[in-house]
Protein backbone atom coordinates (compact mmCIF):
# COMPACT_ATOMS: atom_id res chain seq x y z
CA UNK A 1 0.00 0.00 0.00
CA UNK A 2 1.34 3.43 -1.06
CA UNK A 3 0.54 6.22 0.69
CA UNK A 4 0.86 10.46 -0.34
CA UNK A 5 1.58 12.58 2.70
CA UNK A 6 0.48 16.04 2.23
CA UNK A 7 1.76 17.88 5.22
CA UNK A 8 3.69 20.95 5.72
CA UNK A 9 4.77 20.30 9.85
CA UNK A 10 8.14 18.56 9.66
CA UNK A 11 8.21 16.90 12.57
CA UNK A 12 4.49 15.54 11.64
CA UNK A 13 6.06 14.79 8.53
CA UNK A 14 8.92 12.40 10.18
CA UNK A 15 6.43 10.83 13.04
CA UNK A 16 3.62 9.58 10.76
CA UNK A 17 6.10 8.63 8.14
CA UNK A 18 8.03 6.20 10.38
CA UNK A 19 5.02 4.81 12.01
CA UNK A 20 3.45 4.53 8.76
CA UNK A 21 6.11 2.70 7.02
CA UNK A 22 6.52 0.33 10.39
CA UNK A 23 3.15 -0.62 9.57
CA UNK A 24 4.18 -1.66 6.21
CA UNK A 25 3.18 1.16 4.21
CA UNK A 26 5.14 3.06 1.41
CA UNK A 27 4.97 7.01 2.43
CA UNK A 28 5.75 9.74 -0.39
CA UNK A 29 5.45 13.52 1.43
CA UNK A 30 4.94 16.34 0.23
CA UNK A 31 5.27 19.62 1.82
CA UNK A 32 3.20 22.01 -0.11
CA UNK A 33 -0.63 22.04 -1.44
CA UNK A 34 0.74 22.06 -5.50
CA UNK A 35 3.24 19.69 -4.89
CA UNK A 36 1.06 17.16 -3.28
CA UNK A 37 -1.39 17.64 -6.14
CA UNK A 38 0.75 17.17 -8.70
CA UNK A 39 2.05 14.17 -7.10
CA UNK A 40 -1.62 12.98 -6.44
CA UNK A 41 -2.30 13.82 -10.21
CA UNK A 42 0.82 11.76 -11.91
CA UNK A 43 1.51 8.73 -9.77
CA UNK A 44 -1.31 5.92 -8.38
CA UNK A 45 -1.63 5.72 -4.59
CA UNK A 46 -3.80 3.65 -2.43
CA UNK A 47 -4.81 6.86 0.06
CA UNK A 48 -3.70 10.55 0.55
CA UNK A 49 -3.42 11.74 3.66
CA UNK A 50 -3.97 15.77 3.24
CA UNK A 51 -3.62 18.41 5.87
CA UNK A 52 -5.76 21.87 5.17
CA UNK A 53 -3.90 24.67 5.84
CA UNK A 54 -0.79 23.78 3.65
CA UNK A 55 1.29 26.20 1.81
CA UNK A 56 0.82 27.13 -1.71
CA UNK A 57 -2.43 25.57 -2.49
CA UNK A 58 -4.51 24.47 0.66
CA UNK A 59 -6.33 21.06 1.13
CA UNK A 60 -9.39 22.30 0.61
CA UNK A 61 -8.31 23.24 -3.15
CA UNK A 62 -6.37 20.08 -3.23
CA UNK A 63 -9.56 17.92 -2.38
CA UNK A 64 -11.29 19.96 -5.42
CA UNK A 65 -9.21 19.86 -8.30
CA UNK A 66 -8.13 16.36 -7.67
CA UNK A 67 -12.25 15.17 -7.74
CA UNK A 68 -12.74 17.57 -10.84
CA UNK A 69 -9.69 15.73 -12.39
CA UNK A 70 -11.13 12.03 -12.19
CA UNK A 71 -8.74 11.43 -9.29
CA UNK A 72 -10.70 9.20 -7.03
CA UNK A 73 -8.12 8.23 -4.21
CA UNK A 74 -9.53 8.04 -0.63
CA UNK A 75 -8.64 11.33 1.02
CA UNK A 76 -8.32 11.50 5.23
CA UNK A 77 -8.31 15.28 5.56
CA UNK A 78 -6.33 16.74 8.68
CA UNK A 79 -6.50 20.21 10.04
CA UNK A 80 -6.68 22.25 13.59
CA UNK A 81 -10.09 23.04 13.05
CA UNK A 82 -12.40 21.37 14.65
CA UNK A 83 -15.64 23.53 13.74
CA UNK A 84 -18.67 21.63 12.11
CA UNK A 85 -18.74 23.61 8.99
CA UNK A 86 -15.10 23.25 8.46
CA UNK A 87 -15.36 19.15 8.69
CA UNK A 88 -19.08 19.78 6.18
CA UNK A 89 -16.71 21.50 3.73
CA UNK A 90 -14.01 18.88 3.55
CA UNK A 91 -16.17 15.89 2.41
CA UNK A 92 -18.46 18.02 0.07
CA UNK A 93 -14.82 18.79 -1.84
CA UNK A 94 -14.07 15.10 -1.90
CA UNK A 95 -12.41 13.94 1.33
CA UNK A 96 -13.56 10.85 2.84
CA UNK A 97 -13.03 11.14 6.14
CA UNK A 98 -11.89 13.96 8.58
CA UNK A 99 -9.34 13.90 11.78
CA UNK A 100 -9.08 16.82 13.95
CA UNK A 101 -5.23 17.77 15.23
CA UNK A 102 -4.34 16.96 17.75
CA UNK A 103 -4.67 13.08 17.70
CA UNK A 104 -3.24 10.30 18.76
CA UNK A 105 -1.00 7.90 15.96
CA UNK A 106 -3.70 5.00 16.44
CA UNK A 107 -6.39 6.63 15.82
CA UNK A 108 -5.00 7.92 12.35
CA UNK A 109 -4.10 4.06 11.79
CA UNK A 110 -7.55 3.67 12.41
CA UNK A 111 -9.07 5.65 9.99
CA UNK A 112 -6.15 4.45 7.29
CA UNK A 113 -7.63 1.00 7.45
CA UNK A 114 -10.87 1.84 7.36
CA UNK A 115 -10.93 4.26 4.25
CA UNK A 116 -8.85 1.19 2.62
CA UNK A 117 -10.91 -2.02 3.56
CA UNK A 118 -14.28 0.27 2.52
CA UNK A 119 -13.04 1.92 -1.16
CA UNK A 120 -13.45 0.99 -4.34
CA UNK A 121 -9.88 1.66 -4.78
CA UNK A 122 -8.84 -0.66 -2.90
CA UNK A 123 -10.26 -2.93 -5.52
CA UNK A 124 -9.17 -1.11 -8.27
CA UNK A 125 -6.84 -3.74 -10.06
CA UNK A 126 -9.52 -6.57 -10.19
CA UNK A 127 -11.11 -6.90 -14.00
CA UNK A 128 -14.11 -4.85 -13.97
CA UNK A 129 -12.38 -1.86 -12.47
CA UNK A 130 -9.90 0.57 -13.42
CA UNK A 131 -6.60 0.94 -12.06
CA UNK A 132 -3.56 4.27 -12.68
CA UNK A 133 0.23 4.60 -12.53
CA UNK A 134 1.94 7.45 -13.51
CA UNK A 135 -0.09 8.85 -16.38
CA UNK A 136 -1.23 5.84 -17.66
CA UNK A 137 -5.02 4.63 -17.43
CA UNK A 138 -5.96 0.80 -17.97
CA UNK A 139 -9.78 0.13 -17.85
CA UNK A 140 -10.21 -3.12 -17.13
CA UNK A 141 -13.87 -3.42 -18.79
CA UNK A 142 -13.73 -2.24 -21.61
CA UNK A 143 -9.52 -3.53 -22.32
CA UNK A 144 -8.51 0.13 -23.08
CA UNK A 145 -5.38 1.62 -22.03
CA UNK A 146 -4.18 5.44 -21.95
CA UNK A 147 -1.14 7.05 -21.72
CA UNK A 148 -1.60 11.08 -21.05
CA UNK A 149 -5.21 10.74 -22.13
CA UNK A 150 -4.11 9.53 -25.29
CA UNK A 151 -5.16 5.81 -26.48
CA UNK A 152 -2.59 3.28 -26.87
CA UNK A 153 -2.80 0.19 -29.12
CA UNK A 154 -1.58 -2.85 -27.33
CA UNK A 155 -2.46 -6.49 -28.66
CA UNK A 156 -4.62 -8.85 -26.38
CA UNK A 157 -1.33 -10.57 -25.42
CA UNK A 158 0.02 -7.16 -24.35
CA UNK A 159 -2.92 -6.31 -22.07
CA UNK A 160 -3.47 -9.99 -21.02
CA UNK A 161 0.10 -9.68 -19.60
CA UNK A 162 0.12 -6.04 -18.17
CA UNK A 163 -3.35 -7.21 -16.44
CA UNK A 164 -1.45 -10.03 -14.55
CA UNK A 165 1.23 -7.64 -13.62
CA UNK A 166 -1.32 -4.87 -12.18
CA UNK A 167 -3.59 -7.74 -10.31
CA UNK A 168 -0.21 -8.94 -8.71
CA UNK A 169 1.96 -6.11 -8.06
CA UNK A 170 5.02 -6.31 -6.09
CA UNK A 171 5.27 -9.81 -6.70
CA UNK A 172 8.15 -11.29 -8.81
CA UNK A 173 7.48 -13.65 -11.54
CA UNK A 174 9.93 -16.18 -12.99
CA UNK A 175 9.37 -16.25 -17.42
CA UNK A 176 8.01 -19.63 -16.27
CA UNK A 177 5.27 -18.34 -14.05
CA UNK A 178 4.55 -15.77 -16.37
CA UNK A 179 3.90 -18.46 -19.34
CA UNK A 180 1.90 -20.57 -17.54
CA UNK A 181 -0.36 -17.51 -16.27
CA UNK A 182 -0.27 -15.24 -19.03
CA UNK A 183 0.00 -17.75 -21.85
CA UNK A 184 -1.10 -21.11 -20.80
CA UNK A 185 0.41 -24.38 -21.57
CA UNK A 186 -1.22 -24.74 -24.90
CA UNK A 187 0.12 -21.88 -26.57
CA UNK A 188 3.79 -22.88 -25.84
CA UNK A 189 5.65 -19.98 -26.55
CA UNK A 190 9.97 -19.80 -25.95
CA UNK A 191 10.90 -17.79 -23.13
CA UNK A 192 12.04 -15.15 -25.29
CA UNK A 193 8.50 -14.08 -26.00
CA UNK A 194 7.97 -13.08 -22.19
CA UNK A 195 10.42 -10.85 -22.74
CA UNK A 196 9.70 -9.36 -26.29
CA UNK A 197 6.29 -8.62 -24.78
CA UNK A 198 8.08 -6.98 -21.58
CA UNK A 199 9.88 -4.83 -23.96
CA UNK A 200 7.14 -3.83 -26.54
CA UNK A 201 5.12 -2.84 -23.18
CA UNK A 202 8.13 -0.70 -21.60
CA UNK A 203 8.07 1.25 -25.16
CA UNK A 204 4.61 2.01 -24.80
CA UNK A 205 3.91 2.73 -21.55
CA UNK A 206 7.68 3.78 -19.68
CA UNK A 207 8.59 7.34 -19.83
CA UNK A 208 12.06 5.71 -20.13
CA UNK A 209 11.90 2.04 -21.45
CA UNK A 210 15.73 1.55 -20.81
CA UNK A 211 15.07 2.54 -17.42
CA UNK A 212 11.56 1.29 -16.35
CA UNK A 213 10.09 2.67 -13.75
CA UNK A 214 6.54 0.05 -13.35
CA UNK A 215 7.85 -3.10 -14.95
CA UNK A 216 11.27 -4.12 -13.70
CA UNK A 217 13.48 -6.46 -14.05
CA UNK A 218 14.77 -8.45 -10.96
CA UNK A 219 17.94 -10.18 -12.16
CA UNK A 220 18.27 -14.05 -11.82
CA UNK A 221 14.37 -14.56 -10.99
CA UNK A 222 12.36 -12.75 -13.26
CA UNK A 223 10.23 -9.41 -13.54
CA UNK A 224 7.81 -7.30 -11.17
CA UNK A 225 5.08 -4.38 -11.51
CA UNK A 226 5.64 -1.72 -8.89
CA UNK A 227 3.73 1.66 -8.46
Amino acid sequence: MKILLVEDEHGLIVTLTDRLVSEGFEVVSASDGKAGFEKASTESFDLIILDVMLPKKNGYDVARDLRQRGVQTPILMLTAKGETIDKVLGLKLGADDYLTKPFEVIELLARVEALLRRSPHHAEAMPNGAFRFGSVGVDFKRAEVTRGGSPVDLSAMEFRLLQFFIENRGTVHSRDDLLDAVWGYDAMPTTRTVDVHIAWLRQKLEDNPRHPQYIQTVHGMGYKFTC
